[in-house]
Formats: C-alpha cells, sequence, structure tokens
C-alpha cells in the first residue's frame, strides 16, 4: 500500500479518535496530547514503506530518527507538565466561555481535530519527498541535520528555562515578578521555544527539498516543492497562537507590555534595551 494513503488512514482514524474523546470527556485537549506522536508515526510509516519497497536511503532514516527526537522531547516536556493526567489547555478553556456550544464544537471539530491533525500529516510529507528520491547524503543534508539539531537544543533550553521559572513561582506561593519568564533565551525572544519549534520543521522541509533536488529536480518541484505547505502554515498557526496567548498574557501582568515592547515576539533579537524585565 502507498505510504501517503497510509498515513492519511492513520490521520483520519486518530483524528476521528480525538473527536470522539473530546466529546465524551469534555476536554479537547486530545489533539495536545496526540501531537508529538503522529508526526513520529508518519515519518517511520514513509521509512518503512520505502524500504520494503528497496527504496530506502540514509536520508530517510535520519528524517525519522530526528522526528522521533522531536517528539520525544515534546512529550517529555508536555508530560511534565500534566499534559497527560487529564489537564485541559487553558486557552480551549477561554474559548470556550466565549462561544456558544455549538460554536464551540464547530471549531473544536473544523480547527482543534481537523485542521491541526491535517497539519501534523503536512509536515511529515517531505518524508515521503525523501522517499521518491533516495540518494546519498550530501553537504547540504549535513547542514539541515545540524540546524535541526541545534534548533532542537534551542526549544529543549527554552523549555527548561521556563519550567525552572514557573517551579520557582509555584514555589513563591504562586506569585513571582514580573509574572513571566524574562531571563535566558526568554531575553531574547518572548517565546523562543516557538520559534525553535517551527525551525525544525523548516530544516526537516529542507531536508526532503535537498532530497529532490539531488535527483536532479529544479528549483520549482525540487527546493521549492508542494511540502512547503506544511512548514508554511505550521508558522502561521503559532502566530496566531501566540497573538491569543499574549492578549491572555498582557491582561493578566501590567508589567507586559514593556517587555513586549522591548523584546522580539519569535525570532531571538537583541533586546531593545539594555537590561531585561527584573525577575526575582
Amino acid at each position: 500500500m502507498d505510504a501517503l494513503l497510509i498515513v492519511v488512514i492513520v490521520a483520519a482514524l486518530s483524528s476521528v479518535a480525538c473527536w470522539v474523546l473530546s466529546l465524551i470527556t469534555r476536554d479537547t485537549s486530545w489533539v495536545d496530547r496526540a501531537w508529538s506522536i503522529v508526526p513520529v508515526v508518519y515519518a517511520w510509516i514513509f521509512v518503512a514503506v520505502a524500504f520494503s519497497h528497496g527504496d530506502g536511503s540514509a536520508r530517510l532514516v535520519v528524517m525519522g530518527l530526528l522526528a522521533t527526537a522531536w517528539g520525544a522531547r515534546l512529550t517529555f516536556n508536555f508530560a511534565r507538565k500534566g499534559g497527560y493526567t487529564g489537564m485541559e489547555d487553558y486557552r480551549w478553556a477561554i474559548l470556550r466561555g466565549r462561544m456558544r456550544h455549538w460554536q464551540f464544537q464547530i471549531f473544536n471539530a473544523l480547527f482543534i481535530i481537523a485542521y491541526q491533525m491535517t497539519l501534523l500529516v503536512l509536515i511529515t510529507l517531505p518524508a515521503g519527498v525523501a522517499a521518491e528520491h533516495p540518494s546519498a547524503l550530501t553537504g547540504w543534508d549535513a547542514l539541515f541535520i545540524a540546524l535541526f539539531l541545534g534548533f532542537l537544543i534551542g526549544e529543549t533550553v527554552a523549555d527548561q528555562q521556563q519550567w525552572a521559572f514557573h517551579q520557582r513561582k509555584k514555589a513563591a506561593g504562586g506569585t513571582l515578578s514580573p509574572g513571566f519568564a524574562t531571563e535566558g533565551l526568554f531575553r531574547y525572544s518572548r517565546h523562543p521555544n516557538f520559534f525553535f519549534e517551527q525551525a525544525q520543521w523548516w530544516a526537516f522541509y529542507a531536508l526532503g527539498a535537498t532530497a529532490a533536488v539531488t535527483s536532479g529536480a529544479g528549483v520549482l518541484g525540487g527546493a521549492v516543492n508542494i511540502t512547503i505547505i506544511g512548514a508554511v502554515l505550521l508558522s502561521l498557526l503559532f502566530i496566531g497562537s501566540t497573538i491569543f496567548t499574549e492578549s491572555i498574557t498582557a491582561g493578566k501582568y501590567p508589567a507586559y507590555a514593556e517587555y513586549r515592547r522591548t523584546t522580539s515576539m519569535l525570532v531571538p533579537l537583541p533586546p531593545r534595551r539594555s537590561a531585561a524585565v527584573p525577575q526575582t
């Protein structure tokens, strides 16, 4: 069976399961729990089918390993925050309160489930491109692998810094000035973990594009191919999610307005003033 067809079937079954569970439990975070798992499954489906047809390559295996490393890190971080213990993302509860019941259920089915689960398929499609164009690894592959790993390390550091801040905040009784992380990587980006998350999938896309170019494809269809839509839509999702999240944070913490003014939203950049917001 074609690898993409298998991926689509698995994605459809996963989507139905998330939707049914969200209705039964009245908890819309089931896609969040699947987020770090199903892309790994999809990547290895492309690997397994390619090798079963005799079309496997070292590049494709590396892509499977990179997706696995991404998924393992994200699963660990989500688990330690209580993501698998029935805790719903606070943003869904806020949106539920702003909508009528039927409106939220439409939003749940079309965006939370359908859009996001489709997106998780799209970001892994570069592995399908690599499967279609098996060839030896090149210097470009080495560059993009190194970038992926660098972004993975960056996200790991950012998540750890954020985790440490919230642990100190919890130990202080739930209040710690200014109310949000501003040190370490958060001095250069308000959401460095979001930036590195997106960047990894752009590097993943680049690996698939390298496979196509190495096989003789040109700029269009090679370096720039249809699977770029996954990375683009992921970035758009993160931008929209960040704007919504920040609207909530700004309403809770008066100091956030100044932090927003002086610090880049996503891309780590030097702060627009000499020192970060004081943090105790």
